[in-house]
């Protein structure tokens, strides 16, 4: 059996679980460090390595909550609790795409694969860490105002915002019930 830092990795695929709930207290630097080592290590069509990264805490939090509060705002929304959510957790990473797709032989599915596994990466190494981690995304990643509090180029997008932080003491999700592999999967040329 392979194992992933202490955890085995079959078991560590099946028990992840989106935790949304954390301390206030901030993991090390040397730990969320450990999470984008893993995101990179994704494999990736070619290596184009279609990512990079920024990692918002502190007073970052703050300013990233103000551009999506301007931004709902801006839609005729209200901004009430808009700043709040970019606190739910003491640190949040975001997963920024740009698909190389003027590339020779790159197709732009790929690029999305590679993406996906990065974020899959990073959820399982904050499991393995300890780490309460949750992908989110919605209306705030095509908001101009966050694109430009983030910086983002014209040909790239965010992937998912994850917020990591500290579980909160005795804190355990349920498994959330879904189909097994054997309701979605058909075998051909399998003969037992």
């Amino acid at each position: 059996m392979h194992i992933l830092g202490g955890v085995e990795t079959y078991q560590a695929i099946t028990t992840r679980r989106s935790i949304g709930k954390t301390t206030p207290d901030r993991p090390p630097r040397a730990e969320i460090e450990m999470l984008l080592e893993a995101a990179v290590a994704a494999p990736n069509h070619h290596l184009t390595e279609p990512w990079r990264f920024i990692v918002l805490t502190g007073e970052a939090l703050d300013s990233f909550g103000d551009a999506w509060a301007r931004g709902t705002e801006r839609q005729g929304k209200g901004p009430e609790g808009i700043r709040e959510k970019a606190h739910r957790a003491p640190v949040i990473i975001v997963l920024v795409g740009a698909p190389k797709t003027h590339l020779p032989k790159v197709v732009e599915v790929e690029e999305h694969h590679a993406l996906g596994a990065a974020l899959q990466n990073i959820l399982l190494a904050a499991h393995d860490r300890g780490l309460a981690a949750m992908v989110r995304t919605g209306p705030a990643v095509d908001l101009e105002e966050v694109r430009r509090y983030l910086g983002l180029g014209e040909n790239e997008l965010v992937v998912g915002f994850v917020y990591v932080g500290f579980p909160p003491p005795g804190y355990d999700r349920k498994t959330p019930k879904r189909k097994s592999a054997a309701e979605v999967t058909e075998w051909r040329g399998w003969t037992t």
